[in-house]
């Protein structure tokens, strides 16, 4: 069964934002969706207990596990990802990089229904890091098939920039933990 998204975002969507979950949805493998009834966009989330876990930030999203006979589904808040109450300058940023966040959030929304719900060997202690890699590998796989041509282009020098990545991290590691 596909997943119903609902719009119920007060303001005018970024381009092709529907066009992007459906593909982001279409890339994961449909076990993954398994239980998931709805992905709602709305302008900010209003459920009472995630304002206090969140502390005065905004949530981009928030997971409703299933309850009772009803299923589980996704929340989307477009307001925090768009920034759309900043002033024009600090909004270009976010503007530009929306489709990647949009996809972020989405897979790592799954990626908690998933682990959740579906893999029962993940401890509650380790299901932030197995999110966290869920999302890092659902987006490369994603952003491959967005980019075909660049992904073809740049395949043969990944594992040279994985590892130039990985020695700047550990320098920058060992200069944080020698000056502090």
């Amino acid at each position: 069964m596909a997943v119903k998204i609902e719009n119920q975002y007060s303001g005018k969507l970024p381009r092709n934002t529907l066009a992007n979950l459906q593909s982001a949805l279409d890339s994961v493998p449909r076990e993954h969706l398994r239980g998931i009834e709805r992905l709602r966009l709305v302008d900010v989330i209003t459920e009472p207990r995630a304002r206090m876990a969140a502390k005065g930030q905004e949530l981009p999203a928030l997971y409703h596990p299933r309850q009772g006979n009803q299923g589980a589904w996704f929340e989307i808040a477009i307001t925090p990802l768009v920034q759309a109450n900043q002033p024009f300058h600090k909004r270009i940023i976010p503007r530009l990089s929306f489709k990647g966040n949009l996809v972020g959030v989405v897979f790592s929304l799954i990626g908690q229904h998933y682990y959740l719900t579906l893999r029962h060997s993940v401890k509650r202690g380790a299901i932030e890091a197995s999110v966290r890699a869920y999302v890092e590998k659902q987006l490369k796989e994603w952003n491959e098939s967005q980019h075909k041509i660049r992904a073809k282009l740049f395949k043969p020098l990944q594992p040279t920039l994985e590892r130039w990545s990985k020695s700047l991290a550990k320098k920058a590691a060992a200069e944080k933990k020698k000056k502090g």
